[in-house]
């Protein structure tokens, strides 16, 4: 099996989610099914229906954290330096609008791009793997072709 490359931060998110369904939203899914079934008649029962659908979704969810987890290649970027590469934290300037943008390219499974968190497996992510500062960067997207220079790589 591939190893999923992951922060140490996106790491211990996921943990942290995998230990709050466990020890919190399980229980309390078991304890809202037994007092559904207190109240008699299961088939017209819109709670004991509902509190069923969530822990479907709580289960699966809790299988797909295992599954991640168990794969998992955690990648420390503060001991990585040089051209970007997974982990890298870029400042880059739109050469058309002057907009600077700040990503880290982090593992597909922590990526947010509001939080700027950059999946690694993106268009924009793949096409700045290997580059140094000062570097421009042509990136095909959906919205059509864009380019960057690259202001600034650190590794935090």
């Amino acid at each position: 099996m591939e190893k999923l490359p992951m922060t140490r931060a996106g790491h211990a998110a996921l943990e942290a989610e995998l230990k709050t369904l466990k020890s919190e939203e399980r229980p309390a899914v078991i304890q809202a099914i037994a007092e559904a079934r207190e109240l008699g008649d299961l088939k017209e029962n819109a709670e004991y229906h509902s509190a069923r659908e969530k822990q479907g979704f709580i289960e699966g969810r809790i299988k797909e954290l295992e599954g991640v987890l168990s794969l998992v290649e955690v990648i420390d970027p503060t001991k990585l330096s040089g051209p970007i590469k997974f982990g890298a934290t870029v400042t880059l300037v739109d050469e058309d609008t002057d907009e600077e943008k700040t990503w880290q390219i982090v593992g597909e499974h922590e990526a947010n791009i509001e939080k700027g968190l950059l999946n690694i497996k993106s268009p924009i992510a793949r096409a700045l793997i290997g580059k140094d500062e000062g570097d421009s960067v042509e990136v095909r997207t959906p919205g059509g072709d864009k380019s960057y220079e690259v202001l600034k790589i650190t590794y935090i």
